[in-house]
């Protein structure tokens, strides 16, 4: 670490010259401050666990982008992209840089983006020690012997003890997260939630690369086979993205955001921020091992009388969290660059029963899928959940797009009829009946389909068409019994599965009415066709 002591960076350009600050500290360092500071407690695995106060999780509607020249005419403005004005900005800049003169705070050089022609620098500056290990953890870490930039291209000021006043600060409450794209600064105050670090500058990047690089971001995981094979699994909370992209036989190539540049996907991080309820050994092998020293627990309880962590107690929040460096997986690759995918999985869990749980899709099908993201909430994944719930994000990730969802749908396509890339629906929700009549698809069928898809096992299938949705269906595949193939078979009455496919497939096309007006004609070609029913 000698290099880095001494190479200790100027902040005047950020107007903090008299700022008491420690930089680039190492691991044990930040965890020897943070309980000296008495932020945390070492669980016995070795990690440090720490509680984020008030916010347990992301405050979307606390996030804004600064309406400026550049952001203007660009950005897609609504209940996902806040406006906020440049003079509230600089006055809630200025407040914050007068906040946290005079106390110390932690500073951390790094930078996003695996492969280096895309990298961006990032600097962090954080009033927690915790907040700074969790920086190291997900951001990619220079080597000794990198040279690091004097001024960085992104700046992160996160103090959750700051906070600001509606009345007069332009905010909604307290707590924000405000991104300014020309001045290139990321402001959070109010929240300790780490979260907002690390979605700052996902969006940050989901306006840059496609904007300015005609780079596809993506809020996909990754992995690669053992011939270079790439693959992509694009999927929302509770569709198995994790799980089926975890594969012992392929390396993992990232868990959650990566970029689609000329010939290359890459990871934009160097670590993973996974979900911790009810992870047990056996279902989670590879986070499981991740929970040692270095790794960051977020909000979770232990044992009675013990340090023992309880994964399945979640009277803080369901949304307990560990962030570690990815080469705490054992199979993880480094540097997280691999070619181009030849297979693009969409995972969807349709509580409905109506989805095949595998289709290829034509182009346009491509589109509409990735526009529409598709899944459903069932009971016990969110509070207040009894009932199967319909959910559309936009492109898997509509909270972090600055831009039209049609302009990554458009990138996809391209990037997609370029490469000649197999793009495949995979539906690991119910099948045999909606919720609470059939059953879940089992995850050995699941997996016995993305592996012949990735093996080429089902290139010369024969394959049929979904009478509504016109997704191409396998008529067989190995491992999988036959019926299970075609959704409408596994059903008791053909009528009532008729009925359900077209319900579902009017929800797609209401939802999508937010969209046809910047949809070309091929995205278009990929709608539902609803099934006229004889009564």
């Amino acid at each position: 670490m000698t290099k880095y002591r001494n190479q200790k960076p100027q902040l005047d350009y950020l107007g903090l010259s008299a700022l008491d600050f420690k930089y680039q500290l190492s691991v044990p360092e930040l965890v020897e401050e943070a309980i000296k500071n008495g932020e945390g407690t070492l669980a016995d695995s070795g990690a440090l666990a720490v509680d984020t106060g008030k916010f347990k999780g992301r405050s979307p509607k606390d996030r804004f982008i600064v309406d400026d020249d550049l952001t203007r005419e660009t950005v897609w403005w609504g209940d996902v992209n806040i406006k906020i004005s440049e003079h509230y900005f600089d006055a809630l800049y200025q407040k914050m840089v007068a906040f946290v003169e005079g106390k110390q705070v932690y500073v951390r050089d790094a930078y996003a983006c695996a492969n280096k022609n895309y990298a961006t620098s990032i600097r962090v500056i954080t009033e927690h020690a915790f907040q700074n290990i969790f920086a190291n953890n997900l951001f990619l870490r220079y080597n000794e012997d990198e040279e690091m930039p004097t001024q960085p291209e992104w700046t992160i000021i996160a103090i959750p003890s700051f906070l600001a006043n509606p009345a007069t600060d332009g905010t909604r409450q307290e707590n924000f997260s405000i991104l300014n794209f020309t001045k290139k600064i990321i402001l959070i105050g109010g929240t300790a939630y780490t979260g907002e670090i690390k979605k700052g500058i996902f969006s940050v990047l989901n306006f840059v690369l496609p904007h300015q690089k005609n780079t596809l971001s993506m809020h996909c995981s990754a992995n690669v086979g053992k011939d270079g094979d790439s693959a992509v699994f694009f999927g929302l909370s509770g569709t198995g993205k994790t799980t089926l992209s975890a594969d012992p036989n392929r390396a993992l190539v990232g868990d959650d955001e990566h970029g689609w540049g000329e010939g290359t996907i890459f990871n934009f991080e160097g670590g993973c921020y996974a979900k911790c309820v009810d992870l047990t050994a056996e279902k989670e092998p590879q986070i499981f091992n991740a929970i040692k020293f270095g790794a960051l627990l977020e909000n979770i309880n232990y044992f009675p009388n013990s340090r023992h962590v309880d994964f399945s107690n979640i009277d803080k929040t369901e949304n307990t969290r560990v962030a570690y460096p990815l080469h705490f997986i054992s199979n993880a690759m480094e540097p997280s660059v691999a070619p181009v995918p030849k297979n693009i999985f969409f995972l969807t869990a349709d509580a409905f029963g109506v989805l095949p749980p595998i289709s290829k899709l034509t182009p346009g099908q491509a589109m509409f899928h990735f526009i529409s993201g598709y899944t459903a909430k069932v009971a016990g994944t969110e509070t207040g959940v009894t009932e199967p719930q319909l959910t559309f994000s936009a492109c898997f990730g509509k909270a972090f797009l600055p831009l039209h969802p049609t302009a990554y749908a458009k990138l996809l396509g391209e990037k997609m009829k370029k490469n000649q890339v197999n793009v495949w629906l995979v539906n690991t929700g119910w099948s045999g009946g909606p919720y609470g009549v059939g059953s879940r698809m089992k995850l050995s069928y699941t997996r016995a389909m993305i592996t012949a898809a990735l093996n080429g096992d089902l290139e010369n299938a024969t394959f049929v068409n979904h009478p509504v949705f016109g997704l191409a269906m396998p008529a067989s595949c190995a491992n999988v019994p036959t019926e299970v193939l075609n959704p409408r078979n596994t059903w008791s009455d053909a009528t009532a599965y008729d009925t359900k496919a077209n319900e579902l497939a009017k929800a797609f096309l209401d939802n999508f009415e937010d969209f046809k007006e910047f949809a070309d004609e091929e995205m278009k070609k990929g709608m539902p066709q609803l099934k006229e029913m004889v009564v």
